[in-house]
């Protein structure tokens, strides 16, 4: 089993990062109520086409739990029954999470996409963690984390359900991508301790420190971003026009550019004494390069006005980096690495 551990812990990162992009692109186009329930999407395993479908019907077999839209509140059937010719209060019950029934065929299967995701990475985490038993005898924090991996990975599943029952509620949304965040973290320290060489680099206490440091910026710098994103979502749902959302910004807006400047010149400085004392962390250099799109694709959505894949793009790019970032902590505070 130990051979296939590491394409299988490998396919894992790639599938939670694809479902941090989608949930940026469910983000982007404002899709999180695209399906009001959960795990089903209106009841269904594979989400309606079209609003007909979630009308009542006459002489249709409905199946218990499914839902239809009647008088703009979601109805769920009570039991599995066949409709008659006419409408019966009987054979319904509300659906009492929340009141939000509108029917976007392309948000419903943005986010259901978004869910199917969530579900193959949850699936590759868990073949992960069986794999991961082909190290029990030398290691057995491989076990260990890849168990912990399975467990935020359900844990983000639960988070989502109570984001849709919260109708978005802006603190949970925050710690569904902390969630993200972590699982990253955990899975690139599984893959690190398998995979990591022994490469001979210059210990650097200021360099460990910083690094640390620009992680924290990095977190802090997202969490920022989503409550500036709620902002921009609040004033989206009014109804104004693009070039009017950041017209009169709130204060987490300001905070947030003005510590892009904090956090590029930390990273700033990381490089260059990288650099100076040729301490050998080769992918440091990546870091300013991920910050810098990152940094033009937010003064692209500030001063032209949210162009189509700039928000999404923002948040992939933040991912990119925290990753990096993280990647580089492990190097640096292995010390058989060090000369």
């Amino acid at each position: 089993m130990k051979k296939y551990f590491l394409p299988a812990a490998k396919t894992a990162l790639v599938l939670v990062y694809l479902v941090i992009l989608a949930g940026a692109l469910v983000r982007m186009t404002g899709s999180g109520m695209g399906c009001p329930d959960w795990p089903k999407c209106f009841g269904y395993y594979i989400p309606p086409t079209e609003q007909k479908e979630l009308e009542f019907t006459a002489n249709k077999s409905y199946d218990k739990g499914q839902v239809i839209i009647k008088d703009k509140g979601l109805l769920v059937a009570k039991s599995d029954f066949v409709s008659t010719t006419t409408f019966s209060d009987n054979n319904w019950e509300p659906y009492t999470k929340h009141d939000y029934a509108i029917f976007n065929p392309a948000h419903t299967w943005i986010e259901y996409i978004n869910r199917l995701c969530g579900a193959l990475a949850g699936i590759a985490c868990f073949v992960t963690f069986i794999f991961a038993f082909g190290y029990w005898k030398e290691n057995k924090k491989i076990v260990a984390y890849s168990f912990l991996v399975c467990v935020l990975m359900g844990f983000q599943a639960w988070l989502g359900k109570t984001v849709v029952d919260s109708v978005l509620n802006p603190v949970k949304i925050t710690t569904h991508m902390l969630a993200a965040f972590l699982i990253v973290a955990l899975q690139l320290y599984i893959i690190y301790v398998v995979s990591a060489k022994n490469t001979v680099r210059k210990f650097d206490k200021k360099f460990n420190i910083t690094i640390i440091v620009v992680l924290l910026f990095t977190v802090v710098q997202v969490v920022l971003g989503t409550y500036v994103r709620e902002f921009v979502d609040t004033i989206e749902k009014s109804g104004a026009p693009k070039e009017f959302w950041l017209l009169k910004p709130e204060l987490s807006f300001y905070f947030h550019r003005s510590f892009s400047i904090v956090v590029f010149l930390a990273n700033l400085y990381l490089v260059l004494r990288n650099k100076n004392l040729q301490l050998g962390f080769e992918k440091v250099n990546w870091i300013l390069r991920i910050l810098i799109f990152e940094i033009l694709t937010g003064v692209i959505m500030s001063y032209i006005d949210f162009p189509f894949g700039s928000q999404t793009l923002h948040l992939v790019l933040a991912t990119l980096l925290f990753s990096v970032q993280f990647y580089l902590l492990l190097e640096s505070r292995t010390e058989n690495n060090y000369n």
